[in-house]
């Protein structure tokens, strides 16, 4: 079967299955399959797939088509202009986070003339967001922690692919639990701060794929967060920051949460939604 066949057949059938984004889907699974780029796809309509190829196209979209993310699939995402291993034990870096990126180096670069910051990231799953810093701050100390063995293993293959395994000290940790107080200039996280009763507005993929403990942190969704406030704020030195990832779901209450820190700010994504808290230990 010819290559344009293949693609337009495998949007169709992405379509019957109302899976979204059917042609970038479909175009995304065809260069994983055959190891090509997108431009590769449309400039060699004729080419003939192997019998092995199509077996692995196939693969592919029943996976895709029964709801897998593409990235399980692929084995693969974009963050911070890297390219970052995933699986089903790390929630898939979204473009939301970077935002996270974006307001540690804006107060990084603004706070401190010393580059000599020592920074922890909470819950870091597949590394993405202290992968990015360790990027861009080249004299940062940096630390990541997980509950997760099996995500501390894909941060860690990650840190390796691109050269900065020497960077990053992992600790296998229930948030900051093992650290001394006043160690650190920056405590940021991405934690679950999805509440279970708001479970049925969660994509389907996301609730049935992508590691619940990642997602979902209790009820109302702030339970994470809420233990971790105060121990940011032992681990913090005088005058360091707090910054989170959150949703607009629960923005006031985290407003509440930190209202007796220093000059908290929101900060929202591209969207309007609220999606950055940071705040300054007093």
């Amino acid at each position: 079967m010819h290559l344009k066949d293949v693609l337009t057949n495998a949007v169709s059938r992405l379509t019957a299955e109302s899976v979204p984004s059917p042609r970038m889907n479909a175009e995304l699974l065809l260069m994983f399959t055959l190891g090509c780029d997108r431009a590769y796809l449309y400039a060699h309509p004729e080419r003939e797939l192997s019998e092995v190829e199509r077996f692995r196209c196939e693969a592919a979209l029943a996976e895709r088509a029964r709801g897998v993310p593409a990235q399980y699939i692929t084995g693969h995402q974009e963050f911070w202009g890297m390219d970052l291993i995933v699986s089903p034990a790390v929630l898939i870096p979204r473009p939301e986070t970077e935002h996270v990126v974006e307001v540690i180096l804006a107060l990084a670069r603004s706070v401190t003339p010393s580059p000599a910051l020592r920074i922890v990231d909470v819950g870091t799953g597949s590394g993405c967001v202290a992968l990015a810093l360790a990027k861009e701050l080249p004299h940062a100390e940096i630390h990541a922690t997980d509950i997760s063995s099996a995500a501390l293993e894909i941060a860690r293959a990650n840190a390796a692919r691109h050269q900065l395994g020497g960077r990053i000290e992992f600790h296998r940790a229930d948030l900051l639990a093992g650290f001394k107080p006043q160690s650190f200039d920056f405590v940021v996280s991405n934690p679950p701060y999805v509440g279970t009763a708001e479970e049925d507005q969660v994509q389907l993929e996301v609730r049935r794929f992508e590691p619940r403990t990642a997602v979902f942190a209790g009820t109302t969704g702030l339970e994470a967060i809420e233990r971790l406030v105060p121990q940011a704020r032992a681990a913090l030195l005088p005058r360091g920051w707090l910054v989170l990832e959150i949703s607009g779901t629960i923005a006031e209450s985290v407003r509440r949460l930190l209202h007796k820190w220093d000059a908290l700010a929101v900060t929202a994504d591209l969207q309007g939604i609220p999606r950055v808290a940071a705040a300054r230990n007093p």
